[in-house]
Order: structure tokens, then sequence, then C-alpha cells
């Protein structure tokens, strides 16, 4: 039967499939509001599951990529946005696989912690004395987090097999329950701190080795929410990669892999309309009103999904008309800084009164308010993994404010050249947290409420596959394919 069904024309296979099925046409054109690896993954799982006949916009009021940027300094490119990618992260490895990208490993170099005085651990060269160091210093506490993390991985891993079975869920909280049940809800109720506390960890382990994890990765303490702490603490273990040329490159090859249309404009409102159908009922269709080099004009979609987070300081789109209005987005994303120095490190700044012993190519920080940065490592172009260690070299330094001519001074014995990026980076994590909707209107979508629970870019293509299964599956009336109850245990039986 198969082979005959391939056989049918379009017009006896819709005669064959009575609306009892709750099949109906497809979407004519779905808008995806935002082209950084949200937007980009949007527009490829959307292209997926709706299929060559639906017109895809991608509208972006910037370069494509969003948060993952480049920064060209010397003659060469380096990463300002997101930078590393776990080896966990399945859609990423996808991605780049059926893109033909290559990879590359971060630059190796050896690492200190410092508290605004004093270093309290630093790396040498040697593994086995690193390992009796952490050892010395914390007890079984690093063995013990790498199991603890791990033990979250192993939960968080559940969402790819929901994924490829083509589930979806309504929500955030559904989502998160569905692959860590009660024990993940509970992270996001209780501050990284807390939890670890309350796992047994000592507090000088999470004050000199969690807290500086939370800094490099959020700019944030450990006072930010238990899960996203967790991906914090994920984000420093071995194996991480990235993507040689720059991790942008994912978006643009998705949307090209897409065959999306890109529209360069700032999306300015949404609104509902409604407009006839084929059999005579009027349907929902949303009005998207966007500026352009041209000025502001718009058009008509079926579906939008916004993949660009929502705030006034962000996309700051009004939503007209609708009923019930929309809510408001009050989640606050903290600033944060990237400078790139091309320069000579000031060792004695960091208590070396002898410039030729500092040997560290990482520095991580403790939470104290007299330090003005939280984190600056040596960095290689996207391109290369070449780097002159430690001294003059480009240094990345990730700080809240952007650096003061006398904290260059202070960080740098000299420098011939400086360039900053200033980002509203991550949400601002303060646990409880409540997440935004998924669903926004009836065919209008949400992508970056998940962020609230961790921002990354895996999160993000998560965010963007659930929210095209969810548009599929709402658009075909697939109601037993979403916010299923126990898809673990359903699942298991299946095999």
């Amino acid at each position: 039967m198969p082979g005959l069904r391939c056989l049918l024309t379009p017009l006896l296979l819709a005669a064959l499939c009575p609306p009892a099925l709750g099949l109906q046409h497809g979407p004519a054109k779905i808008a995806v509001v935002g082209g950084g690896i949200g937007g980009s993954a949007s527009a490829y799982f959307l292209r997926q599951k709706f299929g060559p006949g639906v017109q895809l916009h991608v509208l972006e009021k910037e370069a494509l990529g969003g948060r993952l940027h480049t920064v060209d300094m010397e003659g060469a490119a380096y990463e300002a946005g997101g930078t590393v990618i776990h080896p966990l992260n399945l859609h990423m490895k996808h991605f780049v696989k059926e893109l033909g990208l290559s990879v590359t490993s971060p630059e190796s170099s050896l690492a200190g912690v410092y508290n605004g005085e004093e270093f309290v651990f630093e790396e040498s060269s040697w593994s086995i004395l690193n390992l009796l160091k952490l050892l010395w210093h914390y007890g079984l506490n690093p063995l013990r987090m790498s199991m603890w993390v791990e033990d979250i991985l192993d939960k968080f891993m559940r969402i790819y097999r929901y994924q490829m079975h083509d589930y979806a869920f309504s929500s955030n909280e559904r989502l998160l329950h569905a692959i860590g049940g009660n024990d993940f809800l509970q992270l996001f109720n209780q501050t990284i701190d807390e939890a670890m506390q309350k796992a047994g960890f000592s507090q000088k382990f999470i004050n000199e080795v969690v807290c500086p994890a939370m800094r490099v990765n959020y700019g944030q303490g450990v006072t930010i929410n238990g899960f996203v702490g967790a991906v914090s603490l994920a984000g420093v273990q071995p194996g991480l990669w990235s993507v040689k040329g720059g991790n942008k490159l994912v978006c643009s090859g998705l949307i090209y892999s897409s065959k999306a249309e890109v529209i360069p404009g700032t999306v300015v409102s949404i609104e509902p309309k409604t407009r006839p159908s084929r059999g005579g009922d009027p349907v929902k269709v949303y009005e998207v009103t966007y500026n352009t080099s041209s000025g502001l004009t718009g058009d008509t979609y079926d579906i939008v999904l916004i993949a660009a987070p929502l705030g006034r300081k962000l996309a700051n789109i009004t939503f007209r008309n609708f009923d019930p209005p929309i809510p408001e987005f009050l989640n606050p994303y903290r600033q944060a800084v990237t400078t790139f120095v091309h320069g000579r490190l000031n060792a004695s700044f960091f208590g070396y009164h002898d410039p030729q012993a500092f040997h560290l190519g990482t520095i991580f920080t403790t939470d104290n308010p007299k330090l003005f940065i939280h984190s600056l490592g040596v960095v290689s172009p996207v391109g290369d993994t070449d780097s002159k260690l430690p001294f003059l070299a480009v240094w990345k330094v990730f700080s809240k404010e952007e650096l003061t001519k006398e904290q260059l001074n202070l960080l740098f014995s000299s420098y011939d050249s400086v360039k900053a990026k200033r980002w509203l980076a991550y949400p601002e994590y303060s646990p409880p947290e409540k997440f935004p909707p998924v669903i926004l209107d009836e065919q209008l979508y949400y992508l970056n409420g998940l962020e609230q629970a961790a921002s990354a870019m895996e999160m993000s293509a998560i965010a963007a596959r659930n929210a095209a299964l969810l548009a599929f599956h709402r658009w075909h009336g697939h109601s037993a394919s979403i916010d299923q109850e126990d898809l673990h245990e359903k699942l298991k039986t299946e095999l």
C-alpha cells in the first residue's frame, strides 16, 4: 500500500482523508521574528514540519546571528557572544553536521581563581597535581559536583527523545516537568547556593569554584536559580567546542537550508485580523508591521513565531487588539560587556611582582564588590587555534559595565587596541522563576521564555523545535502529540 499511496494524486489523497482526522490545508505564510539561533532553528524546523509549500519569512533588524556575533581585531575575528557548545548539545551537533561546518576546541590554558586579593586556586601544567590540589582544598566536592551535574544532564537528555517522537509542550513549565519532574521545577524555586548546600556541598567550594563559573557564564553569582547554575557548571566541563569561522555560521546556514526569505526590518506591531477561508468561514491571520530602510511596511501571516526576547529594552513589539490582551513581558535582561584587548597583562595587579612567573591564561573571579571584572582570558581567532601565551595577546574581559581607561591601565601594562561589545545578554535570574507563556494567541508563539530556565544556544534550539512542533500539531489538530504525561515511561514501553 505505501507504494500505491505515493502514486495517488494530491486531489485523490485529499478525498481519502476525511475531515474527522483534523487535517486541513497547510498555512500559506509563516513569519519568524528574529534571526539568531532561536529564529534560524525555528525556520529550519518549520520547513521540516510544514514542507516546501509554505512561504517562510525571517524578520531581523540587525545582522543574522543575534547574540552569536564576532568582533574583528588585529585582522582576525573573535567570538563576542555565545562561545562554547557542550558535547551533549545534540541539536547543535546535528546542525553542524547537516550544514557541513567544521568545529574547533577552545584554547587550552592554565586557569586560576582570584578573590580580589589573592589566587585561591591556581592550575599547574601537571594534571595529577591539579587533582591533588583540588582534593586538598575541597575534599570530594569536585568529584561529587561532576556526578550531581551528570544526573541533571541525564534527565535533560530526555527532551531529545520526546522531540524525535514529535511531542510538543504548550508551556515551558510542562516541558521542564516532562524531562525532570518535580526535581527540576524545584531547582527553579531555589538558588544554586541553596540547592548545592542542600546536596551537601561545602560553602568554601560553592564560593571558590561554583560562583566563578556563574560569573563567567552568566555575569551573576550563586543567587541564580539552581537549574541555570547546573547548566553553567556543565559549561566548565571538558569536551567543549565551537564552530570554526564563528558560531553565527550556524544561523545563516540554517536559514539558507530552510529556504526562508530574510527581511531586514524591525517589527513594530502585531495585530490579529480575519479573512475569509476557502470554505467561506473567517480565519484568523496576523498583520505584522515592520520598519525597513524604505519606511514602515508589513504583511499578513497564518502563523507567527517570536524568537527574540520581548520587553521594552529588547524586541519592543506592540500587540494591538488582542482579546484577551497579550501579557506584558517584565523579565529583565542583564547587561554584560565583552571587551577585547590586544596587549600585555599587568601581572602585578594580580599579586605577581615578577611577570615571568605569571603563567595563567584564564582568570576567574569570586564574588567581591571591589572587583570590576567577572573574568578574563586569552582567546584565539574563530578560524585559528594558535595564540601567544601569556603576555602580548588578545584578552577577552567580561564585566558588567564598560571598562574605564583607569581600569584598563590597572589590568594591562600596555595595549594597542581595545574593542567593547555591550549586550543585554541573558535574563536576570532570581528564583522563584516565573516563565512567560509559549502560546500568546491561537497561532502566535514565543520562544524565548525558555531562557528563563537557562540561556544557551542549545536551549534556544530546543525552544525552536518545541514551538515548530506545537504550531504544526495545533494547526492540524493533533492534540495527542501535545502535553502528554509520563512520556518517559510511555516511550520506554514502546521499545
